[in-house]
């Protein structure tokens, strides 16, 4: 998809509301409170003021002394800094949209998404830096170069007219189920993101700070501290998860929400019983946002008991369609494996495969619309059509929606197993085996079998020895028989990409 404005999901309902970009937004929150911390990373901090200051340095640099034109792709590779921030608020102030790059990911894979973006200039950080350049683009690093690029900004003669529809950045996707997509999301959706979370979470007003820790080149590591800046409230940035770190601030540094994924609740509770006890109950903390894979229901009372009652919030959201259902904290225990009911203007359905609507707890596709979905895929208009079906998106999960309404995610589309002409999802099994106090960690695939066509087989980190004979007495009455796995392999940790969703793909790829 190469349109920037015309998203092929935008209809009519769709555009009563008229949004601020990015920067704009800001500009506003420096005008309210130009002297107020909005940026702390150890010991530097950054006050509003001068964020906008250097925000509208940076995009009259980008202009004047980089060329950078409104349609421009600029790609970034970095980890999290204040400058990550900046150039995501200045270069599309500039009108170029920011594609994110993984900065672990492995050269081929950062190489071919500057190639797939058509990235004009590179803004990295310094350990990125001999990489990027590499790359025959023009490169920012960010330290001094980057500086001098700010300290001799000159205005240009005419600035961009920026509207809501305007590409903002272009998030790749995980990849967990192939090639990594370029998804365009427009000021308009992140803005509209930012509404919803002040309207449904705690610790998104002026007076509230958000743990920046989960990567910025992902959605949710971006997306989150974003919104909460546009809002006027402040953020703490890590430059990578560290479990007793992240204790810490939330202990003692006034924080009130934070992102996470499942993967970090592991490490936490893998920590030394004493290290727990020093941080246990932050105070301050209002709102902790799940999400990136399934949470399993048997880490979840755990988590309510270390962390507080009232501060976990479960969400199914996606790059492409933002965000879709939250788990409130009420019902975590309530609604077992539940991804709770849509928020505020967002509708969803599930559907069969001839697009009827499916009865109570019947398995479908997870159709959803709303006001925070994504442009398209970047140059992908086939995938985008596939994707977006009259202003609806799937992102291919299967789904039950109960009697109240709330979903359940049953598995993704492409993760289903058909053994013996029988449709098997292994996120069922999955939440079974982490019951079992010798696992540690688990997935679940299916792998080619000459008789059945499928079999399931069991990757595992193992707390201790267990066996599939194991697993299959631990299984029988929990499951169906033909559910349960014959075969396990161990493994020192399951293959994720950097926002933790178990690589699949790469056990398929091993057990073939």
């Amino acid at each position: 998809m190469r349109s920037r404005s015309s998203p092929s999901c935008r209809d009519d309902w769709q555009c009563g509301l008229a949004v601020a970009h990015v920067p704009r937004a800001l500009r506003a929150a420096a005008g309210r409170e130009p002297g107020k911390v909005a940026m702390v990373q150890g010991k530097k901090t950054r006050a509003f003021g001068a964020l906008a200051e250097r925000v509208e340095a940076l995009r009259n640099a980008a202009i004047t002394a980089l060329g950078v034109r409104k349609g421009d792709n600029v790609g970034i590779i970095a980890r999290n800094c204040f400058e990550f921030i900046e150039v995501v608020a200045a270069l599309p102030d500039a009108g170029a949209a920011v594609a994110m790059v993984n900065p672990r990911g492995a050269p081929p894979e950062m190489a071919a998404t500057l190639e797939d973006c058509g990235a004009t200039l590179v803004f990295a950080d310094a350990q990125s830096a001999a990489f990027a350049r590499t790359t025959g683009r023009q490169v920012i690093v960010f330290g001094e170069e980057y500086e001098v690029l700010l300290a001799n900004a000159a205005a240009p003669p005419n600035l961009p007219q920026i509207d809501e529809w305007d590409a903002w950045t272009i998030p790749y996707t995980s990849g967990t189920t192939g090639k990594p997509k370029g998804v365009v999301l427009s000021h308009r959706s992140r803005m509209l993101v930012a509404m919803i979370c002040a309207s449904e979470f705690g610790g998104f007003g002026p007076d509230d700070r958000f743990l920046a820790m989960s990567p910025m080149n992902h959605g949710g590591g971006l997306g989150f501290p974003v919104s909460i800046l546009s809002l006027g409230g402040s953020i703490e940035i890590l430059d990578k998860f560290d479990p007793e770190a992240t204790l810490e601030r939330l202990k003692f540094g006034g924080i009130t929400g934070l992102f996470m994924v499942p993967t970090h609740f592991q490490m936490i509770f893998a920590l030394p019983p004493a290290t727990l006890a020093r941080y246990a109950r932050p105070e301050t903390l209002k709102s902790i946002l799940a999400n990136a894979a399934p949470l399993p229901q048997a880490l979840k009372p755990r988590i309510l008991e270390y962390f507080g009652e009232t501060v976990l919030n479960e969400l199914y959201a996606a790059t492409e369609t933002g965000l879709v259902c939250n788990l409130r904290p009420r019902d975590q225990l309530r609604k077992a494996s539940c991804v709770g009911t849509p928020f505020a203007h967002v509708e969803v359905e599930v559907r069969r495969e001839d697009g009827s609507i499916c009865h109570a707890d019947e398995v479908g596709e997870l159709w959803s619309r709303g006001p925070v979905m994504f442009n398209g895929y970047w140059n992908r208009p086939e995938e985008t059509a596939r994707a977006i079906n009259d202003g609806w998106v799937s992102v291919g999960d299967m789904a039950r929606r109960d009697a109240e309404g709330f979903l359940y995610i049953v598995d993704r589309l492409k993760d289903l197993v058909i053994s013996g002409g029988v449709n098997i999802y292994p996120r069922e099994i999955e939440e079974v085996l982490f019951t079992h106090p010798a696992i540690a960690d688990v997935a679940v695939v299916g792998v080619p079998d000459e008789t059945w066509g499928e079999r399931l087989k069991i990757f595992a980190v193992l707390r201790e020895p267990l066996t599939a004979e194991d697993v299959g007495v631990f299984c029988t009455g929990k499951i169906a028989p033909y559910k349960i796995p014959k075969e396990l392999e161990e493994m020192s940790e399951l293959p994720r990409n950097a926002n933790g969703k178990v690589l699949k793909t790469a056990l398929r790829a091993r057990a073939a």
